[in-house]
């Protein structure tokens, strides 16, 4: 078996940068379009940017942590690269796409990790959330809610206590953000499938700002998010620290 073509790409860090120069000497660098398997050298942060870059190219994504968590990563090691991308399991992921009308344009994205909407000023935001085209909440009042992946779970969506959905469930976490009303909402989970239209109430009194990974649209009208399966990315992993089992491994944290 032939030894995979790779290409690196690197975070703006220092270390970053000397550890994509050290390697790329070591192993050869082919253009990104020639490549095999795609390198990310960084955090997390850096990993779902690489995720966004490459996804036309369709090309498995090994990420090699320089970041503080490197939930999306495997160990740093550079001495036997290629043996762990030629052991290394792949998860496959789907994004979820956002079409955000403003008062202004509309916005498509992706979103590997979340969907979120957030109120813009001191006003709490008001929204009418609908599922699949049924209306599930008229008004729901407070500082925002989100749309999580599994993969993006354990990310946004964990810190304001949605819930962790392991990999290949086939679910998505609706999750509230500070709910004033109503109190006692704790969110959904929805099929991955389901389409999830959201209304901004009072849109100019009480402005709403939707994100979709790194790309935000402000003065929110309505927005549409659902699992866009037509567009796939394989993260590869190292057997023994992979994201199915980080995932279980979270929710045991003490």
């Amino acid at each position: 078996m032939a030894e995979p073509k790779l290409t690196f790409l690197a975070a703006e860090t220092s270390v970053a940068q000397d550890a994509q120069k050290e390697i790329a000497a070591r192993y050869g660098s082919a253009p990104i379009e020639e490549a095999d398997v795609i390198v990310s050298l960084g955090g997390d942060g850096f990993m779902l940017h690489t995720l966004h870059h490459v996804m036309k190219y369709g090309k498995p994504v090994y990420g090699l942590n320089l970041g503080a968590h490197g939930f999306l990563c495997n160990e740093y090691d550079d001495k036997e690269l290629i043996e762990h991308i030629v052991l290394a399991e792949p998860v496959e992921l789907h994004p979820l796409v956002m079409q955000a009308v403003t008062q202004t344009e509309t916005v498509r994205a992706y979103a590997f990790n979340e969907v979120s909407l957030l109120r813009q000023t001191r006003q709490s935001a008001k929204l009418r959330l609908s599922v699949d085209g049924i209306e599930r909440l008229s008004t729901l009042n407070g500082d925002g809610v989100m749309v999580a992946t599994p993969a993006g779970s354990t990310a946004y969506n964990l810190s304001v206590h949605g819930p962790i959905i392991p990999l290949g469930a086939s679910l998505l976490a609706l999750t509230p953000i500070a709910a004033f009303r109503p109190r006692r909402w704790k969110g959904a989970l929805l099929p991955a499938r389901a389409v999830i239209d959201i209304e901004v109430q009072e849109h100019e009194k009480r402005p709403v700002s939707a994100t979709a990974d790194f790309t935000e649209a402000r003065n929110l009208r309505r927005v549409r998010i659902q699992e866009d399966r037509s567009v796939s990315i394989q993260i590869l992993f190292d057997p023994k620290h992979n994201l199915a089992e980080k995932m279980i491994q979270e929710q045991f944290v003490e």
